[in-house]
C-alpha cells in the first residue's frame, strides 16, 4: 500500500472512532468566555465516572484474575504509548511507596522508553515488535498480567504487547475508550470505557485519559487490597521513605490500634518500622519476631495473622 493510500485508510479508520469524533456544537468554543469554557469542560469531565461505572463488572473480573496471578508471585505490567503509556508508568511508580511493593512487581512500559515520558518518540507507538521486545526483556510468563492501554484501542504497541503476552501465557487486559476495539478483541479481558467525543477533537488526554486513570487506580488499588496490602482502608504496607510517610506510619498504627504514642514507638522499634507488623504486635499481643512469622504464614494478610495470634497453640 502506498503512503498516500495508507494515510487515506488510517484517516478513514480514525473517522469511525468515537474518541476522534468532531462535535459541531463546540465549533465556536474558542469564542466563549474562559468561565464558559471551563464550565463546559467540567460538565464533560463529570460524565467520565458514569462511563467507568458501566464497565465495573468487566473491571472487577479483570482485578480478580490479576490478584490471583500476583498472589502466585506474578507481576502487573502496563504497556501503552503517549498519554496512555505515561498513565501506566505513573500508576506503577506509585505502588512501591503506597503498598511497599518491589519496583519490579508493578511495571509501566511506554513506547519509546523512559525518554517518551517527557517527549514524543516518533513512530514508537506504531511498532508491535518494540512491545514484544520490551516484554521479552522482562521475561513475561504465565503468572504475569499485561495491560494494554490505548484510548483508540488501535495502537500497535499496546495491541502487540497484549498479543505477545497472551502467546506467552500471561493474563491480558485491554483498556480502551472505543467499543469493539482491536485491543479489546486481542485481550482476554476487554475493558472498553466509552466516554464519547472529546472537547478538543481527538485530544484523548482529556476524558479518555481521565477514564484510563480511574480504571488503573482501581486495578492496582483493589488488587493490592485483595493481596492483603491494606487493613480496612489503612495503607498498612506503606513504605516510610521520608518524614511525611514516617508521620503517616505512626498515624496509621494509632488509627488501627488506638494505642498511646509510647506504645506505638515501641512497637515500631520492635518491628524495624514495619507498620503492619507493629499493628500485629499491639493488637495480637505478640513480639516482633512472632508478628513477622505470623504474617509470613498468612501471606501478608493482617486479619488472618490476627486470627492466628488469637488462636491457642
Amino acid at each position: 500500500m502506498t503512503s498516500t493510500a495508507a494515510f487515506a485508510a488510517l484517516r478513514a479508520q480514525l473517522a469511525t472512532l468515537t474518541t476522534e469524533a468532531f462535535r459541531p456544537d463546540l465549533a465556536d468554543i474558542d469564542q466563549l468566555s474562559t468561565h464558559d469554557i471551563a464550565t463546559i469542560m467540567n460538565a464533560e469531565d463529570a460524565t467520565v465516572a458514569g462511563a467507568v461505572a458501566e464497565r465495573l463488572p468487566e473491571i472487577a473480573a479483570a482485578i480478580d484474575a490479576t490478584a490471583a496471578r500476583m498472589a502466585r508471585g506474578g507481576r502487573l505490567v502496563y504497556a501503552g504509548a503517549g498519554t496512555a503509556g505515561r498513565l501506566g508508568v505513573l500508576d506503577a511508580s506509585e505502588c512501591p511507596p503506597t503498598f511497599n511493593t518491589d519496583p519490579a512487581q508493578v511495571v509501566g512500559l511506554i513506547a519509546g522508553g523512559p525518554g517518551a515520558l517527557v517527549a514524543a518518540v516518533e513512530g514508537a507507538e506504531d511498532s508491535a515488535g518494540l512491545a514484544a521486545a520490551d516484554l521479552d526483556a522482562l521475561k513475561v510468563g504465565a503468572d504475569d498480567t499485561v495491560v494494554g492501554v490505548s484510548a483508540s484501542g488501535r495502537t500497535p504497541y499496546a495491541i502487540g504487547a497484549v498479543r505477545h503476552a497472551r502467546a506467552a501465557g500471561a493474563l491480558t487486559i485491554g483498556l480502551a475508550c472505543n467499543a469493539g476495539s482491536e485491543l479489546g478483541a486481542a485481550a482476554e479481558h476487554a475493558v472498553e470505557v466509552v466516554v464519547g467525543p472529546e472537547l478538543l477533537t481527538g485530544s484523548t488526554r482529556l476524558k479518555a485519559g481521565t477514564a484510563q486513570k480511574l480504571v488503573l487506580n482501581m486495578l492496582s488499588t483493589i488488587t493490592m487490597i485483595r493481596l492483603g496490602k491494606t487493613y480496612g482502608n489503612l495503607m498498612v504496607d506503606v513504605r516510610a521513605s521520608n518524614e511525611k510517610l514516617r508521620a503517616r506510619s505512626r498515624r496509621i498504627v494509632a488509627l488501627a490500634t488506638g494505642a498511646a504514642d509510647g506504645e506505638i514507638e515501641d512497637a515500631l522499634a520492635a518491628t524495624d518500622g514495619e507498620v503492619k507488623n507493629a499493628i500485629l504486635v499491639l493488637l495480637g499481643d505478640v513480639d516482633g519476631p512472632t508478628a513477622a512469622r505470623l504474617l509470613d504464614a498468612s501471606h501478608g494478610h493482617l486479619r488472618a495473622a490476627l486470627r492466628a495470634a488469637a488462636t491457642p497453640p
